[in-house]
């Protein structure tokens, strides 16, 4: 299948009330979110929950430093890798993407197997 779109992405650690990780992909004119539990993989096969949250303006793409208390998302936040992306393919239930970050760079899938609940894969290449 042929290369179709390309775009930015972003991870950023995020200590709020749990340390989670932020992956965001350019799409739609947004940042699509999801919430990553545990460090997103490096090595194939190995999978990681990502919860879908609401999406983000295009200028969060650079945003750290810390949310006060008291507002959405309190605690800091810092750019753990950024790059671009190369989508692949994408359906309701599965977006299918290369990224080309600093930490992260290969073919990767996001897989939607319950409502907001999607699995984060790094797929062997």
């Amino acid at each position: 299948m042929s290369d179709i779109v390309s775009g930015k992405f972003v991870i950023q650690k995020h200590k709020a009330t749990h340390l989670h990780y932020d992956f965001r992909l350019e799409m739609d004119g947004v940042l699509k979110s999801w919430a990553v539990p545990k460090e997103p993989p490096t090595v194939s096969g190995v999978r990681r929950l990502a919860v879908q949250v609401e999406d983000h303006a295009l200028d969060y793409i650079d945003f750290e430093g810390t949310i006060p208390e008291g507002e959405y998302g309190a605690g800091t936040v810092e750019v753990w890798d950024k790059g671009t992306y190369t989508l692949k393919n994408r359906t309701d239930k599965m977006i299918e993407f290369t990224l080309h970050g600093s930490k992260l760079s290969g073919n990767y899938a996001l897989i939607n197997f319950k409502e907001n609940n999607w699995l984060l894969i790094r797929k062997r290449t």
